[in-house]
């Protein structure tokens, strides 16, 4: 099979079908994005790059070759969290010139596949592209599909397609507890008014992820998970040792210790501290500096000290045996997983490109799922082993 893929990212399309078992003989891709590329070469090295979709009348392809065009155009003026400017915005105006190539290649080649997809807009504009997707291309299905059926994350989107019969997928049940990793070096986030919009217990699905993520707790698209402290946790560097760093290492008395090993003395064993004046208060106020303004509404811990009592609030003084929570981001892989990428996919990259090529990519699964109805000739079948 021969495949044009038009800003292509980190090749998701590419991704489906090898889950498919279609064999790609030619994968020509369109991108600008050089950390997208560097992914997508390092994955498939045999990635043919053919640069900016603006060229593309000037590319060397042979038209009549190519068995399925996709791609997904620049959803920010097209979606409901944008400013909404539709092809008035010059990303807008992208959508045509994906229609113009997609027309060219089923001109050539009648039998060929299309599948083109955007974000959730209002009605309007869905309803612009898709008549202006009926003049140019032939039997165009829309569907409307969130990803939450075959992944944790929320992430609802509209695909056009000739491809026919692609009904829902039976939902999975997968959330966010099924795609965590078991230990992560992220730190906790600040528990703001901001950030808490963005938390999600484990039995849930994920926000939407997008491109802005990458600027961490409380932007657009990154979930923020909760995590107890009961894992190793180091709270310092231990001043009075000597050796590697790792022997300096100073954990909290309220976490579970580090993995031990037969090598004792020599101040190889975990440290601790201990810390008898630990906070008292456990239900700081978000509105004034970290106190509650009222005596009867604060809540002690039970193994730190009682403020002084009065004769007015003996009675009224809460004590509360609240778990040791805080709240994280997301890790890359983590994100791959709601993307349905393989672990370390993305790695290569810095950390904050590796988020912005996951939030502009697709699920896998889904284009799994639709892709699959394609009729393919037996000779793009791969064999099971």
């Amino acid at each position: 099979m021969n495949v044009l893929s038009l800003f292509d990212g980190m090749s998701c399309g590419r991704i489906a079908l090898e889950r498919l078992g279609i064999q790609v003989d030619n994968y020509y891709a369109s991108e600008i994005d050089k950390y997208a590329i560097q992914i997508a070469q390092k994955n498939y090295p045999n990635t043919k790059q053919i640069g900016d979709i603006l060229d593309w009348q000037s590319w060397d392809i042979d038209w009549s070759s190519i068995d399925l065009v996709s791609g997904g155009f620049p959803c920010q003026s097209w979606s409901l969290a944008g400013k909404q400017l539709g092809d008035k915005d010059e990303r807008g105006k992208m959508f045509w010139v994906m229609l113009d190539i997609m027309k060219k290649v089923i001109e050539n080649n009648p039998n060929a596949y299309y599948l083109m997809e955007n974000v959730r807009m209002k009605k309007e504009f869905e309803e612009y592209i898709t008549y202006h997707t009926k003049q140019a291309l032939p039997n165009v299905n829309k569907y409307l599909i969130n990803s939450a059926l075959l992944s944790a994350q929320n992430r609802v989107r509209y695909y056009w397609t000739n491809i026919p019969n692609v009904e829902l997928p039976e939902d999975k049940g997968i959330v966010l507890k099924d795609i965590l990793e078991t230990e992560t070096d992220e730190n906790p986030v600040k528990d703001t008014a901001r950030n808490q919009r963005h938390y999600r217990n484990k039995d849930e699905k994920s926000l939407c992820m997008t491109a802005t993520m990458y600027k961490g707790a409380g932007n657009n698209g990154m979930t923020l998970v909760p995590e107890r402290l009961d894992n190793p946790k180091q709270v310092g560097i231990a001043v009075d040792v000597n050796g590697h760093d790792i022997l300096k290492r100073v954990y909290s008395e309220d976490g579970k210790s580090p993995t031990l090993n037969a090598c004792t003395g020599g101040n190889r064993e975990p440290k601790v501290m201990v810390d008898k004046r630990k906070p008292n208060q456990i239900n700081p106020s978000k509105k004034a500096n970290g106190v509650q303004p009222y005596m009867q509404d604060r809540v002690f811990h039970v193994d730190g000290k009682s403020h002084a009592l009065t004769r007015e609030f003996a009675s009224r003084t809460n004590v509360g045996d609240e778990q040791e929570v805080y709240w994280r981001k997301l890790t890359p892989i983590e994100c791959e997983r709601l993307q349905t990428v393989p672990d370390n996919y993305t790695e290569g990259v810095s950390n904050t490109q590796r988020y912005k090529m996951l939030g502009n990519g697709w699920t896998v699964e889904v284009i799994a799922h639709i892709l699959k109805n394609m009729e393919i000739p037996t000779e793009y079948q791969i064999p099971n082993d």
